[in-house]
């Protein structure tokens, strides 16, 4: 349980896992790759953190929006895995960040999520990664990520 403890170290919980907002499954394991879906910044189904990044949202607001997107998705592999220390490497990260027109600084806001996962993983934590803007998310939320992780047995 070495990232749970370091989650706690940083002074972190793990949000608990809400029943899916639609139609899908939180995550999809394919052979040794688990993929997870998108995750917005939530705790127990509430958008925390809703806005327009350079509008009415700062970027260290959208990169705080970014982090708990994170912890989701660290959330809910840890109910498919039951443990995160089985995540070997992050594989991709894509990242939606809502954001005002003319807004270019969508890598800074996803960054939020990247280093979060490095500094649990160390250089596993960093894949490969695409930031997009986005006109909305759902509800109104600020980020929203995508994962696929690689794991061992």
């Amino acid at each position: 349980m070495i990232i749970e403890s370091k989650l706690k170290e940083l002074g972190l919980e793990l949000p608990p896992v809400a029943d899916p907002a639609g139609l899908y499954v939180y995550t999809r394991r394919v052979g040794n790759l688990v993929y997870v879906s998108g995750q917005t910044p939530d705790i127990n189904s509430v958008l925390q953190i809703k806005g327009v990044v350079g509008e009415d949202l700062t970027i260290e607001e959208g990169k705080e929006a970014a982090k708990l997107s994170a912890l989701n998705i660290l959330s809910v592999l840890k109910r498919e895995l039951g443990d995160l220390d089985r995540i070997k490497q992050f594989v991709h990260l894509t990242g939606f960040v809502r954001c005002a027109k003319g807004f270019e600084d969508h890598p800074q806001v996803i960054n939020g999520a990247s280093e979060l996962f490095r500094e649990l993983y160390g250089t596993a934590g960093v894949g490969t990664r695409i930031a997009l803007g986005a006109y909305e998310l759902p509800e109104g939320a600020a980020t929203e990520l995508t994962a696929i992780v690689e794991i061992q047995d």
